[in-house]
């Protein structure tokens, strides 16, 4: 997530080409970019090609920034469409559009259900407990994807979100909601086999 403290980047030098505000943007923003790149495309060598593409593109769009948006915003809406141009490259079948087609909300809900408060937390932050998550993560459709990638992984609001990918506040709500249910049906299994591991070794260790 970006930082909110940091200094706040100087759009005048960034359109008048400061390299010093230059450098502070990409260095600000490479992090966040770069994660958006590969949660979406779960590619290193793809997610590197987000990034630089981004930064090329920014840089060459820049004195068409209105600032009608944040900064931030903008660059994950030019993110956001360098990787789904990967996407689509790599499978044509996909439909950019279907991005800003409506949502109903048919088949909200999950088939099963995991209670994983018996977990404790250091199971839920595990390095197995997030690979196990990021692999979760590219089960999700695209659509979904790169609304839960931008919203419960990066932090933006609901409204940023919607900005960047030119979705109604509705729509990313409704999607948020189906990337949830759906990655804590997936995970179910997995945290329920976890769950089972931890029993069997407290029963072996108090025998």
């Amino acid at each position: 997530m970006v930082n909110p403290t940091s200094q706040e980047l100087s759009l005048e030098k960034l359109r008048a080409g400061d390299r010093a505000e230059i450098a502070r943007m990409v260095d600000e923003f490479s992090g966040p970019v770069y994660r958006l790149g590969l949660r979406m495309l779960g590619n290193q060598q793809d997610a590197e090609d987000v990034l630089q593409n981004t930064f090329m593109n920014a840089l060459m769009h820049l004195s068409e920034f209105e600032g009608r948006s944040s900064l931030a915003t903008w660059l994950y809406r030019i993110a956001a469409n360098e990787a789904l141009m990967l996407i689509r490259r790599r499978k044509p079948e996909v439909n950019i559009e279907d991005l800003q087609a409506d949502d109903s909300d048919a088949e909200l809900t999950p088939h099963q259900f995991v209670d994983w408060s018996g977990l404790p937390e250091d199971e839920l932050l595990s390095e197995e407990g997030k690979k196990a998550l990021d692999e979760a993560i590219q089960t999700l459709p695209q659509n979904l994807r790169m609304v839960f990638v931008m919203r419960d992984v990066e932090g933006l609001s609901i409204k940023d979100t919607a900005d960047a990918l030119g979705l109604t506040e509705t729509n990313v709500k409704t999607r948020l909601l189906r990337a949830r249910l759906h990655l804590r049906e997936r995970l179910s299994a997995y945290y329920a086999e976890r769950s089972e591991h931890l029993i069997r070794e407290d029963k072996n260790d108090g025998s």
